[in-house]
């Protein structure tokens, strides 16, 4: 099963990307993903909340759509800034419930689970008001986010797995309170201290994990109307199973 889980402020942390989330910029991963925004951008132009390396932007870019960005890290737009097209793309350092860059936009889209890194309800809220605001008549807001998986979870247990692998070992603490998680992240390195004994990393990140209804929700708040979700970027149909989401929120109704 591929890990679904948050990882974007460990990564913010890091400035780049680590061998758990390698795979997010596979073709296979990549390719639906663009398509998708692809087609709902039309003829743009696209805002992406949390632009970071430009690991989507860039490639929705490269389709002819013009790409607006915004992102906290100074640090991970120089990257961006480094990379074939990426001093092509307008970014803006700031935070993404907040920041307004703009309107008219088409789409704005906010992936891999980016939406939990805003830790209160409050600030989820002012994400969908100020994305909304930005957006043309008709205009969609795209979110990919992971679904809770509490019911994993029995009475009284505070602490779930979501990745066991050779490398990566990845666990969530929950108060289910405040929905707030923390993911721990251990990574071996693949080396020996002085007493022989294997390196790893660890690291972790806060989130605040969503419900689908509740971002629906706020997206209502927001005069915004859902009209797509899916499982995943190709369009598998969203169960009670789904591990994870991508919804479309659209101004002006269906």
């Amino acid at each position: 099963m591929r890990d679904r889980r948050p990882r974007a402020q460990l990564l913010r942390r890091e400035g780049g990307t680590d061998a758990g989330s390698a795979h997010m910029f596979a073709p296979a991963v990549l390719g639906p993903t663009v398509d998708v925004l692809h087609e709902l951008a039309g003829e743009g132009p696209a805002l992406e909340l949390a632009i970071g390396t430009g690991r989507v932007a860039l490639p929705l870019a490269e389709r002819g759509v013009e790409v607006h960005g915004i992102d906290v890290s100074e640090a991970m737009v120089a990257q961006l800034r480094r990379k074939p097209g990426g001093d092509r793309l307008a970014v803006t350092i700031g935070d993404m419930a907040t920041t307004r860059v703009g309107s008219g936009y088409r789409l704005a889209y906010l992936v891999y689970n980016t939406i939990t890194n805003l830790l209160t309800q409050d600030e989820q809220v002012e994400c969908f008001r100020t994305v909304a605001e930005q957006l043309a008549p008709r205009g969609c807001f795209v979110v990919e986010v992971f679904v809770p998986q509490l019911r994993r979870m029995p009475p009284g247990q505070t602490a779930v797995p979501f990745h066991v692998g050779s490398r990566h070992v990845g666990f969530d603490t929950v108060d289910v309170v405040s929905q707030l998680s923390v993911s721990h992240h251990y990574v071996r390195e693949g080396q020996q201290d002085a007493q022989g004994r294997e390196l790893a990393r660890y690291a972790a990140s806060a989130h605040r994990y969503v419900w689908p209804s509740e971002l629906d929700l706020m997206a209502r708040i927001a005069s915004l109307t859902l009209t797509h979700r899916w499982a995943d970027w190709d369009r598998t149909p969203f169960t009670a199973e789904s591990e994870s989401h991508v919804s479309v929120w659209t101004k002006g109704g269906a």
